[in-house]
């Protein structure tokens, strides 16, 4: 499939294979897109976004002299408290094909985050689209829409940034489990290495600290596709998720992968 811009692949896709209705944005002539679209946009962004912020569940305080974690010198009253870090993240789990969508990671076992896997805790994983091209027109300001209906020249703005908030982000809501013979998996540690050249250090086997292969089985997933007058933000259901197939991610692109783009002109808009 040849690639295309994002909304003109996935509406076809999603609302032809789903049947659903499609909503109509508050800004006229705009459609916001349906959880479906917003899935494959999601797993493209998965594919191709080596970083995360793994969030986690610090054990009460009772369990802080537990085997799982006996040397984790934690300050009182920590128990129950939100722990998130930024880990490396890749797409490479080897059951994707059958059960797509379950992020890897190279946990080393002494991290804090992973001791507190360790002792129970569920986790999260956020996730944000960071555009490796800097938009070539900016959404235009408030001043820039006052100058040209007063007739002055409409206002530039800096073109290295971009609004953050305009751009998909989701959190991945689940459990870890160790990925059976991953540890062993020359494939799976090719791909991790990848997306990741100085994770070699630390594969598992390493004479630094104990690692294993895992993936973040995902129970729920939350998406902000933007600015909700033009993307979907909610729940995307785990089916959708999982549904997705590699073929209908890599025929979209997502703002700021290619030059030249313009910040509102991916879905429709031309401010």
């Amino acid at each position: 499939m040849k690639p295309t811009t994002l909304l003109a692949s996935c509406a076809a896709a999603a609302t032809t294979a789903l049947g659903a209705s499609v909503p109509q944005s508050a800004a006229a002539g705009h459609r916001i897109p349906t959880s479906y679209e917003s899935a494959i946009m999601g797993r493209r962004i998965l594919a191709k976004t080596p970083l995360a912020v793994v969030s986690t569940i610090f054990p009460a305080d009772s369990d802080s002299d537990s085997e799982a974690s006996p040397d984790e010198n934690r300050p009182a009253g920590m128990g129950g408290q939100p722990h998130g870090l930024m880990e490396y993240i890749a797409d490479c789990d080897p059951s994707s094909a059958t059960e797509g969508g379950n992020p890897t990671i190279l946990a080393i076992s002494i991290e804090t985050s992973f001791k507190n896997v360790a002792a129970g805790s569920n986790v999260s994983l956020a996730v944000q689209w960071t555009p490796p091209h800097p938009p070539a027109k900016r959404i235009a300001s408030v001043s820039s829409f006052l100058s040209r209906f007063l007739g002055g020249e409409k206002q530039v703005a800096d073109p290295s940034t971009y609004s953050a908030a305009n751009l998909p982000r989701f959190s991945l809501h689940g459990h870890i489990e160790r990925i059976d013979g991953g540890d062993r998996d020359k494939n799976l540690a090719a791909c991790f290495v990848k997306t990741h050249p100085d994770a070699r250090y630390w594969l598992p086997g390493n004479r630094i600290h104990e690692s294993h292969f895992v993936r973040l089985v995902v129970e729920q997933v939350y998406w902000v596709g933007g600015f909700g007058d033009r993307a979907y933000i909610g729940w995307i259901p785990v089916g959708e998720w999982r549904g997705v197939t590699r073929e209908e991610w890599e025929a979209v692109r997502l703002p700021g992968e290619e030059k030249g783009w313009k910040e509102w002109s991916l879905l429709g808009d031309d401010l």
